[in-house]
């Protein structure tokens, strides 16, 4: 699905940083008698509009403030939202969505045409957005965003305030799952076109979640307050949620220790052994994979030999055990463990796709013409100044140092300065993370097609096109799965991109924090069935 504006929100998904102002919720256990939760967001939102965010940072706090025609529950599966029931025709291509009464924080009541509006907003090529590509499965969708079609030949259509029609182009197993992703969520209309800053203030936000936003102090804390205009309103337990932006590792462990904040999920990666052993953390899993993305215009890493070696020159067991220190899988594939394939887990019928192997790593350098790593350039390594990352860098930059004589040099980014270098491509490596979408390997094999909106790396395959093309047309189960293994086999055989390893999240919650959802989809934190409980 072809478009090209980069974007990072796979990236990034798991990668945070920002600043702590002081000021923060200091309420010791004893005070714990109303229903307010504080939770370590980790750094400021880029931004708040459904139609334009891209991370799991942004997501976690849409998740409070919208809700889509579906929530996804404890066990991942898509639930009434907005929607109250829904209708599908035995082909599994037309949908037809009965929506509940409902309103937006300024009185409003949402309508089919808020959705409509909002999927087309989406989907628009004068919006940009980067997420277009997840409403490509409606018919004339992909179309629409390229200009072939007018908007009122896209697939989504409000019947009626309260009725929504849709139309995909082929059976898509996994569309009621989509719908509960922020992207989707609805937007009022007469809001965001009287006011194109409409989301970047309390003052004009207007949201139909659980939760509304009654205060953003930028790069310290948001306030979210429950919404008395909720549908559900009377089971949202909370009163009051407040998300913090301490981006400094220590400083969140300690806060959390001493009550300041009831959760947090990026503890050092020095503490995590003893946090996971006392109880204080525990193991989230997650569908998402940690790699490095070759920017394969570079003329070093324009080759693929070049990048197989680097790929194949690291220990990935030895970082997890010495840095990492949890339950993380070494990655030598792409699509992690947790998706569905043909009869079985689409990562146990893949296997591995390539090996460690150092002497085969020499090898492919000097056939590259870099033998023993003689007048190979100094690479530059690009990553978020959090120490996490840092520390898996220099143990990176250590085993190609030698294992293959080479030399890298990390640099350390602010957030929105390394967002800013990869969407221009002002790199050579960099850290990546991407955390799915929806649970099927098309929400990682589509990341990479050609001019690919998420396809960072700049690599282009004209058969892995042709691959994932099937995997998003066919509505054969089978041939779909077998097109996405061909397709990644032909991806880790290029190489564009080094996995590490699959992940799994590390948080910390206090004891009276109960009813949080974290899904395996994306790692965000749901806080629609949260409450405190002494």
């Amino acid at each position: 699905m072809p478009q090209k504006k980069p974007s990072i929100l796979f990236l990034i998904t798991l990668i945070v940083i920002g600043l702590f102002i002081i000021g923060c919720n200091k309420s010791s256990v004893d005070e714990k008698k109303i229903q307010q939760i504080t939770y370590n967001l980790g750094t400021e939102p880029e931004t708040l509009d459904p139609a334009t965010a891209t991370g799991r940072i942004e997501a976690t706090v849409q998740m409070a403030l919208f809700e889509g025609l579906t929530r996804l529950d404890e066990n991942n599966k898509p639930v009434p939202g907005i929607a109250k029931d829904w209708k599908v025709n035995k082909e599994g291509t037309n949908y037809i969505f009965c929506l509940r009464d409902a309103k937006w924080t300024n009185g409003d009541l949402v309508t089919a045409y808020d959705f409509e509006y909002a999927w087309k907003r989406l989907l628009n090529p004068d919006t940009g957005a980067n997420y277009a590509y997840q409403l490509w499965f409606l018919k004339n969708g992909e179309e629409y965003t390229k200009g072939k079609v007018s908007a009122d030949e896209v697939g989504v259509k409000a019947l009626d305030e309260k009725t929504l029609e849709v139309e995909l182009k082929v059976a898509t197993p996994h569309f009621l799952s989509l719908t509960a992703f922020p992207s989707l969520y609805p937007v009022n209309k007469n809001i965001v076109e009287s006011n194109p800053n409409w989301h970047t203030k309390p003052e004009t936000f207007v949201g139909n979640g659980p939760f509304k936003l009654v205060q953003w102090e930028h790069n310290q804390q948001i306030v979210l307050a429950k919404n008395p205009t909720y549908w559900a309103n009377e089971d949202v337990k909370l009163d009051k949620l407040i998300m913090t932006m301490i981006g400094e590792q220590n400083t969140e462990l300690t806060m959390f220790e001493t009550n300041q904040i009831d959760i947090a999920e990026d503890p050092p990666l020095s503490e995590i052994r003893r946090l996971l052993d006392e109880g204080t953390a525990s193991l989230h899993p997650e569908i998402s994979t940690y790699f490095y993305s070759f920017n394969t215009d570079n003329p070093v890493l324009g080759d693929k030999n070049v990048r197989r070696a680097l790929s194949m020159a690291i220990d990935r067991q030895s970082l997890i055990d010495n840095i990492a220190q949890a339950s993380q899988k070494p990655a030598l594939a792409f699509v992690p463990y947790g998706i569905p394939g043909k009869g079985k887990d689409f990562r146990e019928e893949g296997g591995n796709y390539f090996e460690e192997n150092v002497e085969k790593a020499r090898e492919l350098l000097a056939l590259a013409g870099y033998p023993n790593g003689e007048d190979f350039p100094v690479l530059e390594l690009l990553c978020v100044a959090r120490g996490n990352h840092q520390r898996i860098a220099e143990a990176i930059q250590e085993m190609w140092l030698k294992n293959l004589n080479i030399r890298v040099k990390i640099t350390n980014q602010e957030w929105k300065v390394y967002l800013q270098s990869l969407i221009e491509g002002n790199y050579q490596i960099a850290i990546a993370v991407w955390g799915t979408d929806y649970i099927d390997a098309l929400s990682f094999m589509d990341v990479f097609i050609s001019d690919g909106s998420n396809n960072v790396a700049n690599w282009s395959n004209k058969e892995y096109d042709r691959l994932i093309e099937i995997a998003q047309t066919n509505d054969d189960p089978k041939a779909r799965i077998e097109a996405m293994h061909d397709a990644e086999k032909i991806l880790i055989d290029e190489m564009p991109i080094m996995p590490i390893y699959f992940f799994t999240n590390v948080n910390m919650y206090k004891p009276w924090v109960k009813g949080v959802i974290v899904p395996v989809i994306g790692g965000f934190q749901e806080f629609r069935w949260a409450y405190i409980s002494k």
